[in-house]
């Protein structure tokens, strides 16, 4: 995997490195934390122009989210709420909270998911689905997108042969938020279930 997206990055130059994170955003599988500090690692040899990398992988975070955003719009809420009623354990009433949820913290959800792993993707599936004003929701995506970037870029470019090092900590990163999540869910189900059997029992 590191091998291919260095060579498109050596072939495409910055675009390249643009062109990667767009891709990351619809296939998280590709790694944003060997992408980004790479794209440094490339600035800091003279491969690739700083500014560049930084504009173009802000432009690809971008692209990457509009495209799930239109997802979301097409999905629609009432297409949701229809795929929700038939998952197992789950209510409309989970539905209407979520989007009461997000009525409220959208904007800082669109904006400092752009900063957490796994969600950075997915958060603009529900900004779509709520339709969030393009213009906003195009604001808050390039600000936290190009922070986030920016981070790893620099410290691509900084660390030099060391670039890895990033990586290393991002992987470790991904997996805490991963884990978090997994286990957030195990205990939707666990208390759904439980629910569900004293309601059973009572009946």
């Amino acid at each position: 995997m590191e091998r291919w997206i260095n060579s498109l990055m050596e072939a495409l130059g910055a675009p390249g490195a643009g062109l990667l994170i767009a891709l990351e955003n619809l296939f998280p599988p590709l790694p944003s934390e060997v992408i980004l500090p790479l794209a440094g690692f490339a600035s800091a040899t003279g491969k690739m122009n700083l500014i560049a990398a930084l504009v173009w992988t802000t432009a690809g975070s971008v692209i990457g989210a509009l495209a799930l955003y239109g997802v979301g719009a097409l999905l629609g809420r009432d297409r949701t709420v229809a795929i929700a009623g038939k998952l197992p354990l789950v209510k409309v009433s989970d539905i209407e909270k979520t989007e009461a949820w997000f009525g409220r913290h959208g904007t800082k959800a669109v904006f400092f998911g752009r900063m957490v792993p796994i969600f950075r993707s997915l958060i603009s599936i529900p900004a779509g689905i709520e339709r969030m004003p393009i213009p906003i929701f195009l604001l808050l995506t390039t600000l936290g997108s190009a922070l986030w970037n920016t981070i790893f870029v620099l410290a691509g470019y900084l660390l030099g042969d060391n670039w890895e090092q990033v990586s290393h900590y991002v992987s470790l990163y991904s997996k805490v938020v991963l884990a978090v999540a997994v286990l957030a869910v195990l205990a939707f189900v666990a208390v759904r279930v439980f629910k569900k059997g004293s309601g059973s029992r009572r009946g």
